[in-house]
């Protein structure tokens, strides 16, 4: 645990050195969530939404957004850069172990992104009057589980990407259709049947539905609570199987 700790901080502090993805990962959502705020339409009732305000909606849409922000531009790029420019070589000849190193970068990012998250419920609530979650440990449930699956994504792109140009590549591929299931463009309350089932099946998808779920006083739906641990298991054993150094 002292070594994970110690590694933590060093990579914490690594990824402070990069601004431009500091800026997207961290501060991106709540700038975003501001701006739509701002938009009138958006604080009104909307018949369409069966009388819920739409920035009601896109909180958790955009909690999850920053978590598909960290992990397939942030988190992957970083990582293929270390083995790009050989720091994954040289800290090969080192005892550290490729299941300390990937767990480093699943723990920052995941306390990372928790600031993000509460910055973004905070902004909801004082800014835009929107309802603080009704049911606070299924949220944090949730969001836990919608962050650990996007970043073993995250690091399985990372993992296999030689570049972290080709990392940046692949994660952007994955980004727009996986936000489009989470709502970002159409809501999941204005999906047909085929788009929310699809939508029901991936991890932001599942994860902003669950965070919906928490919000309204809700459990989440052990369905979505399934989905968001599969890709979890999948992608995390993945990502440690296909691990290299160089």
């Amino acid at each position: 645990m002292s070594a994970l700790a110690r590694l933590t901080a060093t990579e914490t502090k690594l990824f402070f050195r990069e601004p431009m993805l500091v800026f997207f990962a961290l501060a991106f959502p709540p700038i975003l969530l501001v701006v739509l705020g701002l938009v009138p339409a958006m604080r009104e009732p909307s018949a369409d939404l069966g009388g819920a305000r739409a920035i009601t909606l896109y909180v958790p849409i955009i909690v999850v957004m920053g978590l598909a922000l960290f992990s397939l531009n942030s988190l992957s790029q970083l990582f293929a850069t270390y083995r790009e420019k050989g720091v994954l070589r040289r800290m090969r000849t080192t005892p550290v172990e490729p299941r300390v190193m990937l767990g480093a970068q699943l723990l920052m990012s995941t306390i990372l992104s928790l600031v993000t998250m509460v910055v973004v419920l905070a902004i909801g609530a004082l800014a835009f009057d929107v309802s603080p979650p009704g049911q606070l440990p299924a949220y944090l449930i949730a969001y836990l589980l919608a962050a650990v699956s996007m970043f073993a994504i995250g690091l399985l792109v990372a993992s296999l990407a030689p570049t972290g140009k080709s990392a940046g590549a692949i994660g952007t591929l994955l980004f727009f259709p996986l936000v489009f299931f989470a709502g970002l463009w159409v809501p999941r309350a204005e999906m047909n049947d085929v788009l929310r089932k699809i939508s029901d099946f991936t991890p932001l998808g599942a994860g902003v539905q669950s965070l919906q779920d928490a919000t309204a006083g809700h459990w989440p739906q052990p369905l979505h609570l399934a989905v968001m641990l599969g890709w979890t298991i999948v992608a995390g054993g993945l990502a440690a199987r296909y691990f290299r150094w160089e």
